[in-house]
């Protein structure tokens, strides 16, 4: 997963993710996005598709007990109203900071949706982050949220690194909503090891992993892959991302 470069990104947005853990043992993510500068009728929706994947999906039926906020407090059950399956409409004071919370139920260990329990997380975007209509070229922050649940665990996204601590957990910050889609992010005990190819700094992280894993021949063959590609689309010019990360999950 390519990413864009820092600078090119405002360390102050205005759309804001927070995930944390709700539950390991139920399969639950908890979000809260903030809106800095919400619409006085705010939609809200979570994609029905996921890059690469040519299909119609069903992602919002995993989002369960969504609730806004002000300044004030809760907004009334009438202010937030669901237009079809997977839209909301949530009528606010345009002036205040919008706060929406919900759970997601994440039980499908796959590459295309979300997956949590007490070995590892796996999510996409398109499963957990609903999207702000009106503001989807604007810079978006995600925050991943250690905590005692996971203690020991690591995270891992191909997101430009904001602040964020050793273990990866921290804040992220992405160019746009696009570029937050095509991100996944990798949490749990993971092996993790590093190369350069041309000049750019590839990662792969292996959840899985076991003794019996010849690390150094995998970042040898992946590199040398790598190169090859990069040579064949680029050839000896700078490729158009700053580094790039590969996630395996080994069952």
């Amino acid at each position: 997963m390519p990413t864009k470069k820092l600078s090119a990104i405002a360390t102050a947005p205005a759309i804001h993710y927070r995930v944390e853990i709700a539950d390991l043992h139920a399969h639950l993510f908890r979000v809260t996005l903030t809106i800095a500068k919400p619409q006085a009728l705010q939609r809200v929706s979570l994609p029905v598709w996921i890059p690469g994947s040519y299909l119609v999906r069903e992602f919002s039926k995993n989002l369960q007990g969504l609730r806004a906020r002000q300044t004030a407090g809760a907004l009334p059950a009438g202010q937030l109203n669901q237009v079809d399956k997977c839209t909301w409409d949530i009528r606010c004071k345009a002036d205040q900071p919008l706060r929406l919370s919900y759970e997601v139920y994440a039980n499908d260990n796959s590459v295309r949706t979300a997956w949590l329990d007490a070995n590892r997380g796996f999510f996409n975007g398109s499963s957990l982050c609903l999207q702000v209509h009106g503001q989807e070229r604007t810079p978006h922050a995600l925050e991943l949220v250690a905590s005692t649940a996971i203690a020991g665990w690591s995270a891992a996204t191909a997101l430009p690194a904001y602040q964020v601590l050793a273990t990866g957990f921290g804040t992220y910050l992405a160019a746009d909503y696009d570029e937050l889609m095509d991100c996944p992010v990798e949490m749990g005990r993971f092996w993790s090891g590093s190369f350069v190819a041309c000049g750019v700094p590839h990662r792969l992280v292996v959840s899985g992993a076991t003794a019996s894993l010849d690390a150094a021949r995998l970042l040898q063959d992946t590199r040398l892959i790598c190169e090859a590609h990069i040579r064949f689309w680029h050839g000896r010019k700078k490729p158009p991302h700053a580094h790039y990360l590969f996630i395996l999950h080994v069952v």
